[in-house]
């Protein structure tokens, strides 16, 4: 089901789609349900989720958590022989700056399981080249980056989400510096502070172009130190462990799969913090590294966690084109590699390959327009031109300045046969960023109780139809630390003891199936990934339309019932659990996901262009909200391993 309330018209409007396994869509939008302004308020987005929390709720006494240990600084897999469940306070999953940044707090008061799909720094995180936004300059004010970040996202944003952000933000950086973080100063010993397309000011705090390297450096050792934090490394989390009481879902903890010991580990806690980043891997080719399948959005989904503005899938204009490149890479990269927005804000020109200058023809802000109106120029060129890449060139700035601002970039290209500081960089757009996610309210609560969300898995309004460059590493430290009181005080109120781990069955590993069978379901799931980014890529990227949206619906629902019963036939059964398995559904869950709310909204908006709705519509202007939805029939990956009913 999907819900839209629009901001500050005091109307609500309703637009209702019947999930997978219920029948056809049918999407109608009603409007004339009039509110006072004062009620209105309390439907913001940003009040809704708290508001929601509030209805009908029971008393719930859950049993006495009895277990007391002293958790391992780092968890290996030799670590892990005393039993297959694990009890903590909090359980985060994820390791990137939202995870990292909260366990440091929590830790404060209780044990910590960071859960992490590899290794600690392989996050979207470690990859953030450009920076941080924040307001710390005294030409600058809250008033002009909330200003740049609605405008970026299409005036879909909330604006007391945008507020919040904008106004916290300089503390979160501060805090970093004090943590140790250590970013680019200028010659007057004072912060130096980038520019990138879409914000007026300069205001990028920055690492080099290795940015979200340092943050994530600084943040990892000091929770490696932290005798509090326990990290689990390589730890696949498959499914949310909930129960229903009454009107509410309940976050007890997460079952995950251990991938070098392929055993399954289960995490009971009293709060579950969810940071586990984006879907980038929905599409072929994407800036996020591996890890990046949208597990965090399709466990959220399956567990009955409200899921917001999943269409506004955010395309990074300038990833490097390894086809432009003199020296060709010997083999196709797992990601791609990102030219960061900060390269046309220190001055980067886009041409095609006719040397022809043409951002100014789509925007007067020329290359310093947002993302979004980035990345459908240069698709419009390719189309136009029937070209594969187009150029960016920095060449014109001094060589030292090039090299200082931008090492790591210049390294890349240079192993590759380009120097950048006298050759234009080949980039096209890539897979970047879900602006969409779990929903959240302003302390990254969730309608599920216990469980809290932050990062690039959460939606919390800020980004609107279009995330403003640099604004990601910004809202994952504030809404992290927002998160902290509140996981802290439902911590403090919970109790458990050691027979909730037997409420639900167990995930079991399908060592049974032999290595025949397993190598042909390996072979056909590794096809089937290919094929589902191929169609989302064709079908559902930068420029959509009414009929390609439905064509990929139609061709992915065939593809994942055709996956399903190879595996099926192939000895799989329901409750097992492998890697390249469990990845797969939740990517079509998180594709399937971004098709439904892309068909729902009949308008051109941020990141979402429809040749069908060329234009914007002010009734449109709602956040796209697909509310939980119990079916009879359903497939694997739409529904839990295992669900405790009652509780």
């Amino acid at each position: 089901m999907t819900t839209c309330i629009p901001a500050g018209t005091g109307s609500l409007h309703y637009s209702a789609t019947l999930g997978k396994g219920q029948g056809c869509r049918t999407t109608s939008w009603v409007s004339g349900v009039t509110f006072k302004r004062c009620i209105q308020k309390e439907l913001s987005w940003s009040r809704g989720v708290s508001k929601f929390l509030q209805i009908q709720r029971c008393n719930f006494s859950q049993p006495h958590f009895s277990e007391h240990r002293k958790p391992l600084r780092i968890v290996t897999s030799s670590s892990l022989r005393d039993g297959s469940t694990k009890y903590f306070d909090f359980a985060i999953i994820g390791s990137g700056v939202a995870g990292l940044s909260y366990a440091l707090e929590v830790a404060k008061h209780g044990s910590v399981a960071v859960i992490t799909k590899a290794e600690p720094h392989e996050s979207n995180t470690n990859y953030a080249q450009g920076g941080v936004s924040a307001v710390l300059c005294p030409s600058d004010s809250v008033e002009s980056h909330m200003h740049d970040t609605i405008v970026a996202g299409a005036y879909l944003c909330d604006e007391e989400t945008v507020r919040v952000v904008c106004t916290e933000g300089p503390d979160r950086i501060r805090e970093l510096i004090a943590m140790g973080a250590s970013f680019d100063h200028g010659e007057d010993g004072n912060l130096h502070l980038a520019r990138e397309g879409g914000h007026s000011h300069h205001r990028i705090v920055h690492a080099a172009d290795m940015t979200g390297r340092e943050i994530e450096r600084a943040l990892l050792k000091a929770v490696v130190t932290d005798p509090n934090i326990s990290v689990f490394e390589h730890h696949f989390a498959i499914d949310l462990l909930t129960c229903q009481d009454c009107s509410d879902t309940i976050c007890l903890g997460v079952d995950t799969l251990n991938t070098e010991t392929l055993e399954v580990i289960r995490f009971i806690s009293k709060v579950t913090l969810l940071a586990s980043g984006g879907a980038g891997h929905i599409y072929p080719t994407t800036t996020n590294p591996l890890v990046a399948t949208g597990d965090g959005m399709a466990m959220s989904h399956r567990a009955q966690a409200v899921i917001s503005n999943m269409e506004f899938v955010q395309f990074h204009p300038t990833a490097l084109a390894d086809e432009g490149l003199p020296i060709k890479p010997t083999k196709s990269r797992e990601n791609a590699f990102l030219i960061t927005e900060a390269v046309r804000g220190d001055g980067g020109i886009l041409y095609n390959l006719g040397m022809e200058r043409f951002m100014p023809l789509y925007d007067e802000r020329a290359e310093l327009a947002p993302r979004d109106v980035v990345a459908r120029s240069i698709d419009d060129q390719l189309k136009k031109r029937n070209e594969k890449y187009v150029l960016l060139d920095i060449s014109h700035r001094a060589r030292e300045k090039i090299l200082s601002h931008f090492p790591n970039i210049a390294a890349e290209c240079l192993q590759y046969g380009l120097d950048i500081t006298c050759q234009p960089i080949p980039v096209v757009p890539a897979a970047h960023y879900m602006c969409g996610g779990v929903r959240a309210g302003l302390q990254g609560e969730t309608n599920v109780k216990c469980l809290y969300v932050a990062g690039e898995v959460a939606c919390t309004g800020l980004h609107g139809a279009n995330r403003l460059a640099s604004n990601s590493l910004l809202e994952a430290l504030v809404f992290a630390r927002r998160a902290v009181q509140p996981s802290i005080d439902h911590m403090k109120s919970s109790k458990h003891d050691l027979s909730t781990s037997n409420w639900w069955g167990r995930p079991v590993v399908p060592s049974s199936l032999g290595s025949d069978a397993m190598e042909k379901i390996l072979t056909m799931t590794r096809a089937t990934r290919k094929e589902l980014q191929s169609i989302m890529w064709d079908y559902v990227g930068i420029v959509r339309s009414t009929t390609r949206l439905e064509f990929a619906e139609q061709k992915i629902g065939e593809l994942e019932a055709k996956w399903e019963e190879y595996l099926f036939q192939h000895g799989w059964e329901p409750t097992m659990v492998g890697l390249d398995a469990c990845e797969m559904r939740n990517l079509f869950c998180c594709a399937e996901l971004v098709i439904s709310s892309a068909l729902a909204r009949h308008e051109s908006r941020g990141l979402h262009y429809t040749v069908d709705f060329p234009h914007l519509e002010e009734s449109k202007r709602l956040p796209t909200v697909i509310f939980p939805c119990s079916s009879v029939k359903s497939t694997w990956s739409s529904r839990q391993l295992h669900k405790q009913l009652l509780c």
